[in-house]
């Protein structure tokens, strides 16, 4: 992706330096705080594709917010893209503000307004961060989400979710995002929802993934065990590609855990599959696969599947539909 213009090649370039400005605070009527992101891009080019990022929810106070997913964030934005991190009302950065808030703890409807927020207000943040105004394709927007923020992620893309309040069936899909990845997303609900904290979070088990309909890639790690969730191993983390129509791409991760070799941040503590050559290559595989569906025809997701998933070392395999 070129970040010197707006032709964007083939293949994955020479990485240019990246800006980062946090946090703009776009004011949203009604949320009990300011929603704050931070957004990285390259210090030059035009044109360029915007990722939306959800983090998790996991047990770190920091990572899980704006200033988390650092390996994945500057590899994407020095690749030519312009990356918008909300921190979302779960985070633990929040908890002393909105534990008594409408919504919480999951506060789930919150969690995917929070990315339609961010793109219709687009022209604020050209305007607030140095050096972006007029460098935005708004045409081309993908959106991202790990642990937790794959479950956003898929109600963005079009999954259905039952209301635990009314009993209805809501759909939040946001059209304005071409495509997705979930990166060690939550699984089916149901008779599958059966460890220990299913009864914590139920709001995990109400999705329906049938109407999700948004080409995504769907990223589970073979050593994922969700075991607080559900007796399926790490299969379940597979759900959003297995129960979603096309079309949908699968990549499994050997030997990947939920952390997926770190992708929450640089040496975090709390990963425990710790591998950096792992995050350097989901961070390629990621950026390979949203150039390909943002701008159709171009080879780049087919060379890096290649390089990545063949020959004596393989890191995964790839499956589609």
């Amino acid at each position: 992706m070129s970040t010197s213009s707006t032709t964007h090649p083939d293949a994955l370039v020479t990485p240019a330096p990246v800006l980062s400005f946090s946090p703009v605070v776009l004011p949203v009527p009604g949320r009990p705080v300011g929603l704050q992101v931070r957004v990285s891009a390259p210090a030059t080019g035009a044109g360029l594709p915007v990722i939306l990022l959800s983090h998790g929810h996991g047990p770190s106070n920091n990572l899980s917010s704006l200033n988390g997913y650092a390996p994945l964030v500057n590899f994407w934005a020095a690749h030519g893209y312009a990356v918008v991190q909300p921190t979302h009302l779960t985070s633990r950065t929040l908890s002393h503000l909105v534990a008594d808030a409408p919504g919480a703890p999951d506060f789930w409807r919150s969690r995917a307004e929070d990315m339609t927020h961010i793109l219709d207000r687009l022209d604020i943040i050209e305007r607030t961060v140095p050096r972006l105004a007029g460098r935005i394709d708004r045409t081309k927007v993908a959106l991202v989400g790990h642990s937790l923020g794959g479950f956003t992620a898929a109600l963005l893309l079009g999954a259905g979710i039952n209301d635990p309040d009314t009993g209805n069936v809501v759909h939040l899909v946001e059209p304005r995002i071409k495509a997705g990845v979930l990166l060690a997303a939550p699984g089916r609900g149901g008779d599958a929802l059966n460890g220990p904290m299913a009864e914590q979070w139920p709001i995990i088990g109400a999705v329906d993934f049938s109407t999700m309909t948004a080409p995504a890639l769907v990223v589970a790690g073979d050593k994922d065990d969700p075991r607080h969730f559900t007796d399926m191993g790490p299969d379940w983390h597979a759900d959003p590609y297995t129960l979603a129509p096309g079309p949908k791409t699968l990549f499994t991760m050997f030997d990947a855990e939920h952390g997926l070799g770190g992708i929450a941040g640089y040496d975090a503590a709390e990963t425990t599959d710790e591998n950096p050559e792992r995050v350097a290559a989901l961070a390629r595989l990621t950026a390979a696969y949203l150039h390909a569906q943002l701008y159709p025809g171009a080879p780049t997701w087919q060379a890096e599947c290649e390089a990545l998933t063949t020959g004596p070392d393989p890191i995964g395999r790839v499956q589609s539909k």
